[in-house]
């Protein structure tokens, strides 16, 4: 590679590290840059030396986050010790699956959360005034740590952003507080794919740990911001992400 090679995926990288700590959707900035710039790469190794950057980004921007809001670990690190195994699951049937039948789906999830956000103005930016029951919690749990943790090792694109909706519309939870326990949900499934990837030696370690520095300043930049300008801010970018997450996801499938 050279320099000018580099620079791009320095820079991709950066990018990802802040739109994926704001309202997740990182990869799909990384991900194709990758692949465009490193050719001889498969699809795998793409796949699995982008969970090595997004690890360390993840992390710190649950350091940043938890910093600032309070978090629920006894519900946060069981859905992210689920998230991790589910992951490595889905990672571990990535080359059974034939993607170009996910991605019309994944589309018209998408839309409908830009739809949804869009008409219930009032999601995401108050917080609920009662506990959430014993049943939604569990749910809860199995939909962010084993659904959307399988997903995330299988696919990945938007995980960070369904995330943060099931936390808000099934809590009740702002979206600041969303954004923070989507980021440990998020490093948990991060981590299980990259532990499977390594056994099966899929990563490109010199090239993930450099791209790693920039996104992790990408990462805690994105949550300061996010904690700093509140739920308002992170639902104007998350729809701003997600329009551009299907238009992408358009062109890879239609294009």
């Amino acid at each position: 590679m050279g320099w000018a090679d580099w620079g791009v995926l320095m820079t991709a990288a950066l990018a990802a590290g802040w739109v994926d700590a704001v309202v997740g959707g990182g990869g799909l900035i990384l991900l194709p840059v990758i692949l465009l710039t490193m050719p001889q790469m498969t699809p795998q190794e793409a796949l699995a030396t982008n969970k090595l950057t997004a690890v360390n980004g993840t992390a710190a921007a649950v350091l940043t986050f938890s910093r600032k809001v309070r978090l629920e670990w006894r519900l946060m690190v069981p859905a992210a010790v689920l998230a991790a195994v589910c992951s490595a699951a889905g990672a571990a049937v990535v080359s059974l699956i034939d993607k170009d039948l996910f991605i019309p789906i994944i589309m018209v999830l998408l839309i409908a959360v830009a739809v949804f956000v869009t008409m219930r103005p009032t999601i995401g930016t108050t917080l609920a005034t009662h506990r959430p029951s014993r049943l939604k919690v569990v749910t809860t749990v199995l939909v962010a740590g084993g659904a959307l943790g399988f997903y995330d090792g299988l696919f990945g694109p938007g995980t960070g952003t369904f995330l943060i909706i099931t936390f808000a519309v099934m809590l009740g939870t702002e979206f600041v507080r969303s954004a923070a326990m989507a980021k440990v949900i998020n490093l948990g499934s991060n981590v299980g794919a990259l532990v499977f990837f390594a056994a099966t030696g899929n990563v490109w370690w010199s090239l993930g740990l450099a791209m790693a520095v920039c996104n992790v300043i990408g990462s805690v930049v994105g949550a300061r911001m996010a904690l700093a300008k509140g739920a308002g801010f992170i639902r104007i970018v998350l729809l701003v992400v997600v329009v551009v997450m299907v238009i992408r996801l358009g062109w890879q499938q239609f294009g």
